[in-house]
């Protein structure tokens, strides 16, 4: 099981901003070349993220459903990456003072991917949820992400 932590330096709410847009979800997860909303109104339960991810000339189209949701602390999602299988990815959003700490983990569930399981496949994990906590943290950093105050 891959267990990787972040400090970001914004709210939840502005950390839930960007994980809700599912417009955005490519500029944060490392691998996908290009994605758009398919199923369903994201984050909600049962939604989905069509995505494509690129291997050198290969393209394989996959997507990412939402099994569970509960704004702005929980999002968990279920990964298919069709004959490599499914991995549960649970995005834990923490208030941590000002800041959010964003806690990732990530296991396979079906497939090849979980068949093959081991210390060296938790290895890549990590490393791939650096990246994509990093891209996260810059894209919450932005400034661009703070809910507009209510209008009243």
């Amino acid at each position: 099981m891959a267990v990787r932590h972040k400090l970001v330096r914004r709210s939840t709410d502005a950390v839930w901003a960007v994980l809700s847009d599912g417009e955005r979800y490519d500029r944060w997860v490392v691998g996908t070349a290009e994605s758009h909303p398919a199923e369903g109104r994201w984050p909600e339960v049962g939604s989905t993220i069509a995505y494509r991810v690129r291997i050198g000339p290969f393209e394989l189209d996959n997507e990412t459903v939402v099994r569970r949701c509960e704004p702005p602390r929980i999002l968990e999602l279920e990964v298919n990456s069709g004959w490599l299988g499914t991995a549960r990815v649970a995005i834990d959003v923490r208030p941590w003072g000002d800041d959010t700490l964003l806690i990732v983990d990530e296991h396979p569930l079906r497939g090849v991917g979980a068949v093959l399981h081991n210390v060296a496949f938790e290895a890549v994990i990590q490393l791939r949820h650096r990246a994509m906590l990093n891209r996260l943290a810059e894209l919450c950093e932005d400034g661009r992400t703070e809910p507009s105050p209510a209008k009243g």
